[in-house]
């Protein structure tokens, strides 16, 4: 996975300044004035630990609250991704507050039994195990076998727990919030949080509510995949590009945590309808792949930067996929075939075998069209197969890409070790970092 260097970086910089003083913050104003007297280094620094794990804590909200001005330069995967190790990053500075706590200022502890201790420091012992228990569930939601829906509820009702604990916390110790400006300071922390909640919880669902859409066709493709054509009974998608996603909720009420991303396969050429291809992985998805023309859906988006769109004056394009990944490759080639653009196209596609290669009818349409050359790597090829088998090398890549691709914008999207694998052997080739885009292929 890379970020494309030369996407938006002025935007994209400002908001990583905004974000780094929103961090700032709580030391600029707790930490201005004189020190009290009576405490160590060690003792400020444990303290600074602990203001430092809550603004990391306070900004995850921010990057899960989907505001398309923030993910736009960045991409929606890379803000997620950003999410995911600054959460680790605010728990370990968390379990360094107390962990200098425990081993110097014990007493200050007082007792840990949570029906004999203050009140006050329960309240940070419990916003301590709710983040530790966050991180844990999210990073082997898999392995423990969690529901994706059960995974998410509890992630939203932890969050809110271990946030405000910690703000009950911080004002109860009282350690530099004694001053007004600095009670107000975390004053103001609390209600960003929960405009924060009201708009993510409350707002944004409303407004899906209030412009639903309707599922048209559910159409059986190659390889297991399902593509649903849904139709707005309202406004359709705006400022929509192909390649990018959006999050569906189907059936329930949008205020219901039941939601997915799912790539749109279609490019708004074809709009306002949208086609969401989906194979069944998991328990949403398998329920999406079996629902019926008529049934009720919510849109949110739409998301993402993997789009050609965003490189107008490239002369061609490279794209690798690996099984469903073609999905938003499959959107940006349609784009290109409803703009009659006939830049040159290399779309190298690595499946199980030919039966699991998606829109195999369909991209060999496109390719008596456009200007596309379509490499098939089949894992195990069918008899009498004469094509590329096996899995994408450097030695692959160079039968297929020349030297004058290597500036061209390269996509990635498939599984994990794939495209690891692809973009170690493009820079081995000499493919610049800034000229590859790898999608992250699971985003949930």
């Amino acid at each position: 996975m890379s970020l494309r260097l030369d996407r938006l970086p002025i935007k994209a910089a400002l908001w990583v300044a905004l974000a780094a003083f929103a961090l700032a913050l709580p030391f600029i104003v707790l930490l201005a004035g004189e020190r009290a007297s009576g405490r160590s280094v060690l003792w400020d620094f444990s303290m600074g630990l602990g203001f430092g794990a809550l603004a990391a804590a306070g900004l995850q909200f921010v990057l899960t609250a989907r505001f398309q001005p923030i993910t736009r330069p960045y991409g929606i995967d890379i803000v997620y991704l950003f999410h995911r190790y600054f959460a680790i990053g605010a728990v370990a500075l968390m379990l360094g507050h107390f962990g200098i706590l425990y081993i110097w200022f014990q007493p200050e502890l007082g007792d840990l039994n949570p029906l004999t201790a203050r009140w006050e420091l329960t309240m940070g012992r419990v916003a301590l195990a709710s983040f530790v228990l966050l991180v844990i569930t999210s990073e082997l939601r898999k392995t423990l076998h969690l529901p994706y829906g059960l995974w998410r509820y509890g992630h939203v009702i932890l969050a809110v727990i271990a946030f405000g604990s910690a703000v009950t916390h911080i004002l109860g110790v009282g350690h530099f919030t004694g001053e007004a400006d600095k009670r107000i300071l975390w004053l103001g922390v609390a209600v960003s949080w929960a405009g924060l909640l009201v708009w993510t919880r409350l707002v944004r669902p409303f407004r899906l509510w209030r412009n639903p859409w309707r599922i048209v066709e559910n159409i059986p493709r190659e390889g297991g995949v399902h593509s649903l054509v849904l139709e707005p009974k309202g406004e359709g998608l705006k400022n929509w590009k192909p390649g990018q996603f959006v999050w569906l909720t189907l059936g329930a009420s949008p205020f219901a945590l039941k939601e997915h991303p799912f790539t749109i396969s279609t490019p708004p050429e074809h709009g306002p309808q949208v086609t969401l291809s989906i194979k069944p992985l998991g328990d949403f998805s398998a329920w999406a792949a079996r629902t019926r023309p008529g049934a009720k859906a919510y849109l949110d988006g739409p998301f993402g930067a993997f789009s050609v769109d965003n490189d107008p004056d490239a002369e061609g394009f490279v794209m690798i996929a690996g099984g469903v990944g073609i999905t938003p490759m499959i959107s940006n080639i349609h784009a290109l075939d409803a703009r009659g653009d006939q830049r040159r196209v290399i779309l190298i596609y690595a499946t199980k075998d030919m039966d699991t290669a998606h829109f195999r009818d369909e991209l060999e349409e496109l390719e008596k069209r456009l200007n596309l050359h379509l490499v098939h790597v089949p894992e195990n090829p069918p008899a009498g197969w004469e094509g590329e088998s096996g899995f994408i090398d450097r030695e692959l890549l160079e039968r297929h890409l020349p030297e004058e691709t290597h500036q061209w914008p390269h996509f990635l999207c498939g599984p994990g070790p794939l495209t690891d694998a692809a973009k170690s052997h493009l820079r081995a080739m000499g493919v610049p970092l800034a000229a590859i885009d790898a999608e992250i292929f699971d985003l949930v």
